[in-house]
């Protein structure tokens, strides 16, 4: 790990609806007590903007989804009530526009769960001394598509506002793959690849995995 200078502990809040990545997270970043100081928990936005208020974190470490609540909701909130705490997203969600959601709101980092201990410790020193932070994996594929836009290839239905990920799960679905069989294919969450879904819908204007179908071949989105 980078060296950093000697200085109190980082004063970090994490919000999320699960107990047990709530205990995972404290389980992790126990053995860094003398860098990371874990002031606080929240699983819902009231709890989590009191939280705030009263124990001040440097850094909150927030989820995209919250029960019947939404992280970027709360982030903007707490950016609002105290702009000098950075936000990092910590999730399972490895979706290029749920990345540039959360930095159009400020966010100082977007890492996914899968990040190690002293990793994540790594990740939220820098980040407080001013970086902004991208996990790795996702970081790599943004860049890929940037390189594509500027070199003027386009992935079929870029047009229509699709992402890349969101094109290739297109794909899948009018090959007539399940959302299991999908993300198998793509190594990715069953969660991801519904959440990949919605997407698609919402940008093809369709209810459902047929009318995505269908709009797909009308636009002739796959030759």
């Amino acid at each position: 790990m980078v060296g950093h200078r000697e200085r109190p502990p980082l004063r970090v809040m994490v919000v999320d609806d699960h107990q047990m990545v709530l205990d995972g997270l404290r389980a992790m970043l126990a053995p860094y007590e003398h860098q990371i100081q874990l002031v606080a928990e929240a699983t819902e936005p009231d709890q989590a903007i009191a939280a705030v208020i009263e124990h001040e974190p440097d850094v909150v470490l927030l989820d995209i989804r919250l029960r019947g609540a939404s992280g970027f909701d709360l982030c903007a909130e707490i950016r609002n009530r105290r702009s000098e705490c950075k936000v990092v997203f910590l999730t399972v969600y490895d979706d290029e526009q749920y990345l540039y959601q959360a930095l159009r709101l400020g966010a100082a980092g977007f890492l996914l769960k899968r990040v190690r201990g002293a990793e994540l410790v790594d990740h939220l020193l820098r980040i407080e001394e001013g970086e902004i932070l991208i996990d790795p994996a996702l970081a790599a594929r943004v860049a890929l598509s940037v390189a594509a836009l500027r070199g003027g290839e386009f992935w079929p239905g870029a047009h229509l506002g699709l992402t890349q990920r969101e094109s290739e799960v297109l794909a899948l679905m009018v090959a007539g793959l399940s959302n299991r069989a999908i993300a198998g294919k793509l190594t990715v969450s069953e969660e991801t690849v519904k959440t990949h879904t919605r997407g698609i819908y919402r940008k093809l204007d369709v209810p459902d995995r047929s009318g995505a179908v269908a709009a797909a071949l009308r636009e002739g989105v796959f030759h």
